[in-house]
């Protein structure tokens, strides 16, 4: 079977096309730039040169896609014009770091199976809170009982690193584009507005990954008001830098549709959970409602920069051996 858009595909499709249609495409020519079809070179090397050989032809036709690659990256950005680094070990870390977060749905399964209370954890009528409450006993009209709270309590930690490095690590010229390989800032009325949303985005980003390290080191049957303050740091903080960063990716990745819907999803269970004050039917359900979405969301824009980032360190490296 040919594909299409592989090179196979693309040697039967140009051999179909017949001699007139070839002829038309070769005298293609861009403004500026010399015509595809090269007046010095004789017809039976000229044939031999589109699908002729193969294996000789794709090595060409990377090397040439490589060569243009190289002229682009060395091109002088003009006045005021800005290229981000996206290639560096910095982006690396950061995305991956930020993708991390999804570690938490594993540890939350785990502990749930270890839970020990006289009733089965339902997922719809308990507290995520419950899950890390180091000893078993009556909390608020609760019977809770997880041996596995220093599982939860860790993956909140680290849950909450993963957000603090993506923060520090991603720059804001790196969420300006979304990690957009090639994509030059340029200095004007978006760049104005643009620059101060990506600030916002990482600040918030940090005080949401600072509420949820807060949560882990202090569990709810402590007794602290920090615990609640913690958690509102990770519901606010993370629904508000969901939904500015989804903004702001709205013209560089159809990602950033789902990325505003998480944190719509997040606001709008925190103004249900404010109003009624947790006094609902599946008080359990509200709650992973608010913090959920946090988490997928902001996987997900990790997903996006640490494949992005990585497309950009493999063409560099192959732009380094050529």
């Amino acid at each position: 079977m040919l594909y299409p858009l592989s090179y196979e595909g693309l040697c039967a499709c140009w051999k179909l096309l017949g001699a007139a249609g070839r002829a038309r495409i070769q005298a293609y020519k861009l403004p500026g730039q010399p015509s595809n079809t090269d007046s010095t070179a004789t017809p039976e090397a000229q044939q031999h040169s589109h699908c002729g050989d193969t294996g000789g032809a794709a090595r060409g036709w990377a090397g040439a896609r490589l060569a243009r690659m190289r002229e682009q990256m060395a091109v002088p950005a003009a006045s005021g014009d800005y290229l981000p680094d996206l290639g560096t070990i910095r982006s690396n870390i950061g995305g991956w770091a930020q993708l991390s977060v999804v570690q938490y749905f594993v540890a939350e399964s785990a502990v749930i199976e270890a839970w020990r209370g006289p009733e089965p954890y339902d997922r719809r009528t308990g507290f995520i809170s419950d899950l890390g409450a180091l000893k078993c006993g009556i909390y608020e009209h609760r019977d809770v009982c997880s041996p596995l709270h220093l599982l939860m309590n860790s993956s909140f930690v680290v849950q909450g690193l993963g957000m603090l490095f993506g923060a520090l690590l991603l720059s804001s010229a790196l969420l300006c584009i979304a990690a957009r390989p090639g994509v030059r800032i340029v200095q004007g009325a978006a760049y104005r507005k643009a620059w101060p949303t990506a600030v916002a985005v990482r600040i918030l980003t940090g005080i949401s990954g600072l509420g949820t390290v807060v949560v882990g080191f202090v569990p709810e049957d402590l007794g602290s008001p920090f615990h609640l303050v913690g958690a509102l740091m990770f519901f606010i903080g993370g629904a508000f830098a969901l939904l500015l960063l989804g903004l702001l990716w709205l013209p560089h990745t159809p990602m950033s549709w789902f990325i505003v819907a998480c944190g719509t999803l997040t606001l709008g269970a925190l103004v249900v959970g404010g109003l009624t004050r947790m006094d609902v039917p599946e008080p359990g359900t509200l709650e992973r409602l608010m913090g959920y979405p946090v988490t997928i969301g902001f996987s997900a824009a990790g997903l996006v920069v640490a494949q992005r980032v990585r497309e950009v360190r493999r063409t560099a490296a192959r732009l380094a051996k050529g």
